[in-house]
C-alpha cells in the first residue's frame, strides 16, 4: 500500500465475549494517516483485545475492519498495511539484533539514529539483552516499519523517562506517513500526542472524547 497516500481504517461491529461475559460491543474507531489516535480505558475494558481484532489475529463473534471503505478480513496478511506492538516480547531470543532488524526490513543504522546507545548491541542476541532494551528495540521496529497503520500497545512500558521522551519523538516523526493507534498506562503521554482520543468503558463501549480531561474525570478514568 502506498504510504504517501491518505488512507483511513475503520473498525466497528466489534463483538467479543468470553464464557458469556461481554468484553467488547458497540465499538467504533477510526484511524487516518497523518493522525495519532489515543485509546484509553481501565484494565479489563478490552484495549489489547481490540487492537488484536483490528490487526486480525483475534476473532470475535463479529468484527468489521475496513480500509478506504473496503472490508479486510485479516489486515495483518496485507503487505504494507499494518504493524502491531503487543505487550509481550515477540522478538526471537536466538537472533542477534542486526538479524532481527533484517527480519523486519528496518535498517539497523536507522534504529541507532534514534537511540545511539543501541549501536553496541549490533551482534548481541535478543535473549542476552535487558528487558528494557528488548522492549525498546521491539517498539522501534514496529514503529519504523513502512506501513500505513501502526497499533501500539504500551509502547512506553519498561522504558526510562528519557527513553520515553525520545520514543515520543520517534512516533511523532512517523505521524505524517501513518495512522497510529496508541494505548499506554501513561495516559498523559497519550493525550499529549493524540489528535483524537477514544475511551473504552464497561461493558466494551467506545466513546470518542471531545473535552478529554473533563470527560476522563466524568467517566472515572482519572
Amino acid at each position: 500500500m502506498d504510504v504517501a497516500t491518505h488512507h483511513t481504517l475503520e473498525a466497528d461491529s466489534i463483538w467479543l465475549a468470553y464464557q458469556e461475559q461481554k468484553i467488547l460491543q458497540n465499538i467504533y474507531i477510526k484511524l487516518e494517516t497523518g493522525h495519532i489516535t489515543g485509546l484509553l480505558g481501565r484494565n479489563g475494558t478490552g484495549k489489547s483485545c481490540l487492537m488484536r481484532m483490528i490487526f486480525g489475529t483475534l476473532r470475535g463473534e463479529s468484527q468489521s475492519v475496513r480500509v478506504n471503505g473496503d472490508y479486510i478480513s485479516h489486515p495483518y496478511l496485507q503487505a504494507g498495511l499494518i504493524s502491531y506492538l503487543p505487550q509481550h516480547n515477540f522478538l526471537p531470543k536466538q537472533l542477534r539484533v542486526k538479524e532481527v532488524c533484517q527480519l523486519y526490513h528496518v535498517d539497523f543504522e536507522a534504529v541507532c539514529e534514534h537511540f545511539e546507545a543501541l549501536q553496541q548491541y549490533r551482534n548481541t542476541r535478543i535473549g542476552d539483552l535487558s528487558t528494557g532494551n528488548v522492549r525498546l528495540i521491539g517498539t522501534l521496529l514496529v514503529v519504523l516499519l513502512p506501513v500505513s497503520f501502526t497499533l501500539l500497545d504500551e509502547p512506553f512500558a519498561a522504558l526510562s523517562p528519557l527513553a520515553v521522551e525520545q520514543m515520543r519523538k520517534v512516533i511523532l516523526g512517523q505521524k505524517p506517513h501513518k495512522g497510529i493507534l496508541i494505548s499506554d498506562h501513561s495516559y498523559e503521554d497519550v493525550v499529549a500526542m493524540a489528535d483524537e482520543t477514544y475511551l473504552l468503558v464497561p461493558v466494551g463501549r467506545s466513546i470518542r472524547l471531545k473535552n478529554v480531561h473533563s470527560e476522563l474525570a466524568e467517566f472515572g478514568y482519572i
